[in-house]
């Protein structure tokens, strides 16, 4: 959620302030990436026009290296650990294995992150 611009628990006033610290540094990770991609590129300088909060790009960002990120988050995990959610490449029937991948493969198991955080 923070990633993409979503984050929506502001949580204490302590929280909040390292929040918008951490909302500002992304903002200007995805301002030298918004650089990047519509450099010369009028199709991406037409889809990326939020040149404020970077919405869209966060968004794409997230679609294209969720997996990446998911992979990162458990590459420390345990062989034997496991995912409560029934994983879908097991056809909903077994819960994830090997480091909360299915089938060892770049596989993210679980939706929650397309889920607005206050409903989770």
């Amino acid at each position: 959620d923070i990633v993409r611009g979503r984050d929506l628990f502001y949580g204490n006033p302590q929280e909040s302030t390292q929040r918008k610290v951490l909302d500002d540094k992304l903002k200007d990770i995805f301002k030298e990436i918004h650089k990047e991609v519509t450099n010369g590129n009028k199709d991406a300088e037409e889809r990326y026009k939020d040149t404020k909060n970077y919405y869209q790009l966060r968004e794409d960002w997230w679609d294209a290296n969720r997996g990446k990120v998911w992979e990162a988050l458990t590459c420390k995990a345990a062989q034997d650990a496991n995912y409560f959610r029934k994983k879908p490449c097991g056809g909903g029937k077994t819960a994830t294995e090997g480091r909360c991948r299915c089938d060892g493969a770049n596989i993210v198991p679980t939706y929650f992150d397309y889920v607005p955080q206050y409903l989770r």
